[in-house]
């Protein structure tokens, strides 16, 4: 195992702080350091900062552009602490012989479906508001946070692959609901199984009470809830959103709450991270932001970390990482 590795941490706020261990193994590989970029960062200027690095763990954001790679021709993984892979431009990574890998899908799974449903609940029941509340010391106030019930509505899941199958079977079998869904690389047999129906996606619109958003993020979907989408849905619908924010056209959104057809928004994801406190959302009390948290349990960090830290460990022998989302490289054996 060579130790001449230079490993980044790229913008992850919990690689290696709660289970330092993983830091260690990456130590005895070679040097490690942490950075953290603006999103928005150019793909150039980034690979310029990250010059001499050959192994990445990387983040949700910046992105890891052509440009990127077109300059960073001694990468050799970029290994990303999550499921998600939109942010890595697939294509030229291949073309630079560069390996990018992913953490096996279930470790996120109960994680994510579960906080998809908690921030859901939170909007749904005044939660935040309610104590809120308390903390002012308004505990008798408490009669003007009448919230609306989950259980037997008819919910809508957007994306019925790892985290939606799952967000579709606690709403179906959890709370009684008539879970529809809508994947179109899914067929009824295989949706059916999770205690939903497959259907298209402008009945779910025009049906849901509650719309749970779980989708990968792709070219074809971009902006897929916009102000044509906003208008189909019943009035005083709910969202939840713990896929990506560039699913939903921001300002199409605060339309639909300033008129009240969305009754109420929970998301974990914002199309431009990190969110700030002047985010528009945040005018409204029927909406909570979580800053990316979904994936933040014990559980699921432990396991993330391992996967990243074993990355890099095969790499650094020539072996091919688990869950490698683009393989093609000529220096492995």
């Amino acid at each position: 195992m060579t130790k001449n590795n230079k490993i980044a941490i790229v913008n992850s706020s919990s690689f290696g702080k709660v289970f330092p261990d993983h830091l260690e193994r990456l130590h005895q590989l070679g040097e490690v350091h942490s950075f953290t970029f603006d999103s928005k960062i150019d793909g150039k200027t980034l690979a310029e900062k990250l010059q001499g690095f050959n192994m990445i763990i990387a983040s949700v954001t910046p992105f890891f552009t052509q440009a990127f790679f077109d300059h960073k021709d001694e990468l050799k993984l970029i290994t990303r602490h999550g499921i998600g892979f939109n942010n890595v431009d697939l294509v030229a990574a291949k073309k630079h012989n560069t390996i990018v890998s992913i953490v096996p899908a279930l470790i996120e799974r109960d994680a994510v479906a579960e906080n998809n449903v908690t921030n859901l609940l939170t909007v749904m029941r005044r939660t935040n508001l309610a104590f809120q509340s308390v903390v002012q010391d308004k505990w008798e106030e408490r009669a003007q946070f009448v919230g609306h019930a989950l259980g037997g509505k008819t919910v809508g899941v957007i994306g019925i692959g790892n985290i939606g199958s799952r967000v579709a079977e606690i709403l179906h079998y959890g709370f009684r609901c008539e879970v529809l869904a809508y994947d179109p690389n899914k067929d009824k047999v295989e949706i059916a199984a999770f205690g939903a129906k497959k259907i298209e996606l402008p009945e779910l619109l025009e049906r849901a009470d509650v719309i749970c958003l779980c989708a990968s993020l792709t070219e074809e979907n971009y902006h897929m809830l916009s102000t044509e989408e906003f208008a189909k849905m019943k009035d005083n619908v709910y969202l939840s959103n713990t896929a990506r924010g560039a699913l939903v056209e921001e300002e199409a959104l605060i339309h639909a709450l300033e008129i009240g057809k969305v009754a109420g928004f929970a998301t974990d994801v914002l199309e431009v991270e990190s969110g700030r406190a002047d985010h528009p959302y945040l005018k409204y009390e029927s909406v909570i932001i979580t800053p990316h948290t979904s994936a933040y349990t014990m559980e699921c960090l432990e396991g993330m970390g391992d996967k990243c830290a074993t990355d890099c460990e095969r790499i650094s022998v020539g072996l091919l990482p688990n869950r490698s989302v683009q393989s093609n490289s000529s220096y492995l054996n």
